[in-house]
This record gives structure tokens, C-alpha cells and sequence, in this order.
């Protein structure tokens, strides 16, 4: 990728980009258990930063997580070759005053901590707590329903290949927050450790 798609993707106005190279952009990875709520903590997230002008991107990592399981078509080295692209693609962002949101790229310590060396303290993981119960309780299409079945072997949540971080740079729990007041505790994260130089958020 070069940097005019990155700039056509957000639709950065070119008088604009001098401004956001000076701002300071990081890369959010929002994990969890399937049905914790990331997607949605990342959504609303996004919203907030770009009502407040801010360049985001948001990344679909859901999409991917799906292929981190063998039953359903991806073997281990398409999980770190995707890996690797996302990575790449977030620095690319960051570079460009881009701050990058991605839901659950990948359920393994040790693909999350590839990334984390590659962006170093512009890699905040943000880990979304839930209990299971609740999980099985958001599942739409019926995955949770399938695994218990014994149709998808390793799915994450039942028979869970997760690995919950060890030192999150932030928690939020979508059992007993609302989605609203997740992206809020996360964009005062944001707020406190300085990455919203170049312009300040309300929330």
C-alpha cells in the first residue's frame, strides 16, 4: 500500500495531512472471547474519535478470526501471513497520524506480541471482558450452538484456543459496562496517555 491509499481510504482532505503527521496515532486491538462485544466497543469508539476529528480506520478483524480456525479453511501459515499484512497495514496507518482500531486479529499471545515489537508503545491492546454466558447469549448465527454440536472443533469460546492477555494495556467488561461507557473509559485511556495530540477530546 502507499500512502495516497491510505489517504483516499479516510478521506483526508490534502491541505489536511501536514496536520495529522503531527498528531500522535496508535493501534488499538480490541480481544475478547467471541460475543464479548469487541466489535461493537470498537464501533463505538471510532464514532467518538471521528466526532471529535480524528483520522481512524477501522480494521474487520472479526472476519479473520473466523479463518484462524482449520475446521473452516485456514491453516496456521494464513493466520500468520495475515498477521503479518494487518501489522504492516497498522504501521502504515500510524505513520500517518492514523489512529487504527482492529477487532481480534488473532486469539494468540505471541502473533499479538509480534505486532506489539513491530509498534511498540503504539500497540495498546484493549481487552474486552465478558463471561461465557453472556457470550452464548450474543450469537446471532448460532456459532456457540454449532461447536457444542461438535460442527466446528476449536471455536473460539468453547473449545478455546484464547489466550487472555497477560498485561492488557486497558480492560473494559461488557458485562457490566454499556458499549458507550467502554468507548469512554477507553478514549480517557487515550486522553491520559497522550494520543490525542493535535486535538483535544471531549467525552
Amino acid at each position: 500500500m502507499s500512502n495516497n491509499v491510505v489517504w483516499h481510504h479516510t478521506n483526508i482532505k490534502k491541505e489536511d495531512r501536514e496536520t495529522l503527521l503531527k498528531q500522535k496515532a496508535v493501534a488499538l486491538w480490541f480481544t475478547g472471547l467471541s460475543g464479548s462485544g469487541k466489535s461493537t466497543v470498537a464501533n463505538a469508539v471510532e464514532k467518538k474519535l471521528f466526532e471529535a476529528g480524528r483520522a481512524t480506520y477501522l480494521l474487520d478483524g472479526d472476519n479473520i478470526r473466523h479463518g484462524l480456525n482449520k475446521d473452516l479453511g485456514f491453516a496456521t501459515e494464513d493466520r500468520i501471513e495475515n498477521i503479518r499484512r494487518i501489522a504492516e497495514v497498522s504501521k502504515l496507518f500510524i505513520d500517518a497520524g492514523i489512529i487504527t482500531l482492529t477487532a481480534f486479529i488473532s486469539p494468540f499471545i505471541e502473533d499479538r506480541n509480534q505486532v506489539r515489537s513491530l509498534l511498540g508503545d503504539r500497540f495498546i491492546e484493549v481487552f474486552v471482558d465478558c463471561s461465557l454466558k453472556t457470550c452464548e447469549e450474543r450469537d446471532p448465527k448460532g456459532l456457540y450452538k454449532k461447536a457444542r454440536a461438535g460442527e466446528i472443533k476449536n471455536f473460539t469460546g468453547i473449545d478455546s484456543p484464547y489466550e487472555k492477555p497477560t498485561h492488557p494495556e486497558i480492560t473494559v467488561s461488557t458485562d457490566g459496562e454499556g458499549v458507550e461507557e467502554c468507548a469512554d473509559k477507553i478514549i480517557s485511556y487515550l486522553v491520559t496517555n497522550g494520543y490525542t495530540r493535535g486535538g483535544d477530546l471531549e467525552i
